[in-house]
């Protein structure tokens, strides 16, 4: 609930410190009365996945339910980190307050996250151009993520202070990187047969190909299907299909619903897309 005194803070300019409770109140007040010379209001709520854990969600009610009245001249704009975060964890009160305009961003490149580390690391002597393209290139291939490039930088830092060395080497940036993409569950997974490894796959496609992460047995058959079309190789049956996610089932590699619901059961993968496709890339390519 301290989002209410944060939003009423900045309508104020700090000049009144309220309560939470005191806040929605005034709140509350101000989007229900109409005000024809009130300049329109913005609010960029980052993190909303983390608004999402709460049980009953009054505060996100309340949120977007506030925009949705002609006289408040509001407009909330959300980031989450989740695609299809209302559709797996907001209540359907919540839903219908939601506008319909949904924007995804794609990850970043080789050269957008060489931009945002070179930024953070200025200063730092002991990163060179060469590593921070390294670094950025080796993220940019799997997942584009940027906290994940600044995650080996800061490794990479703390080793380079505590070995007391003057520069961080190309080397050392492929160890950390390794070092990083070696859990039990991607070992696990190098080790799956290639029908096990395929259903991985189909998972990963069918996320990049909706943005969803949880998808259907359904549409997973048909990606298996791609998959093995492409490699020349025989469909496995429906019954092999079913002892495959079992299998990965029980190694937590994926998530899934009763199998007696057939094609309609809920799958999704309990590992990172990055991870994944880190794990099944040839060892010649991760050199």
């Amino acid at each position: 609930e301290q989002i209410y005194v944060e939003m009423w803070r900045l309508l104020n300019g700090g000049k009144e410190k309220l309560s939470a409770e005191a806040s929605l109140k005034r709140l509350d007040e101000r989007f229900a009365k109409a005000a024809p010379k009130r300049v329109p209001t913005v609010f960029l709520v980052d993190e909303l996945d983390m608004l999402c854990k709460t049980r009953k969600q009054t505060v996100l009610y309340n949120m977007f339910e506030w925009p949705s009245r002609p006289q408040a001249k509001l407009i909330i704009v959300a980031i989450a980190n989740t695609m299809d975060l209302p559709e797996r964890d907001m209540d359907m009160r919540v839903i219908s307050r939601l506008g319909f305009n949904r924007l995804n961003f794609d990850p970043y490149n080789q050269v957008q996250l060489q931009m945002i580390v070179t930024s953070r690391l200025q200063g730092l002597q002991v990163f060179q151009s060469d590593e921070i393209e390294l670094v950025s290139r080796k993220v940019a291939s799997l997942s584009g993520d940027a906290r994940r490039a600044l995650d080996i930088c800061r490794i990479l830092a703390e080793r380079c202070e505590r070995e007391k060395k003057e520069r961080i080497t190309h080397q050392d940036v492929l160890k950390v990187h390794a070092e990083m993409f070696r859990s039990p569950k991607i070992q696990f997974i190098r080790t799956c047969s290639k029908m096990e490894q395929f259903l991985l796959r189909a998972l990963v496609n069918e996320f990049y190909r909706t943005g969803i992460e949880e998808t259907n047995l359904r549409n997973i058959v048909y990606r298996m299907e791609e998959l093995c079309a492409s490699e020349g190789l025989e469909v496995p049956t429906l019954h092999c299909i079913y002892n495959i996610c079992s299998r990965l089932s029980s190694q937590r590699l994926i998530l899934s619903e009763d199998y007696r619901k057939g094609l309609e059961t809920k799958l999704r993968l309990n590992v990172g897309f990055e991870d994944v496709n880190f794990a099944l890339r040839p060892q010649a390519d991760l050199e």
